[in-house]
């Protein structure tokens, strides 16, 4: 973002409360994905790793990694981003 686009949400709505709200909102969005993920590779494997719920398989291991993969630039961010608001 640049300069007047951080001016705008500064000015347009409050900036605290936004970050507040992200921060509130992330293990909500860090953790349901994982359970979600979770449930999937579970629920195929109590099928006795029959090849006919792969797809299950597939979809659990794709939903962690992108959930990975996604989560921890979206945390890093939000920690830059309240440090420099703190100062």
């Amino acid at each position: 973002m640049n300069k007047d686009e951080m001016e705008y949400i500064k000015k347009g709505s409050n900036f605290s409360k936004v970050i507040r709200t992200e921060i509130l909102f992330t293990p909500l969005l860090i953790i349901f994905p994982l359970i979600v993920g979770i449930f999937l590779i579970h629920n195929w494997f109590d099928k006795g790793l029959d090849p006919a719920y792969n797809g299950s398989l597939l979809l659990g291991i794709t939903i962690i990694i992108g959930n990975i993969v996604f989560d921890i630039p979206f945390i890093k961010s939000l920690r830059e981003l309240s440090k420099k608001n703190k100062k």
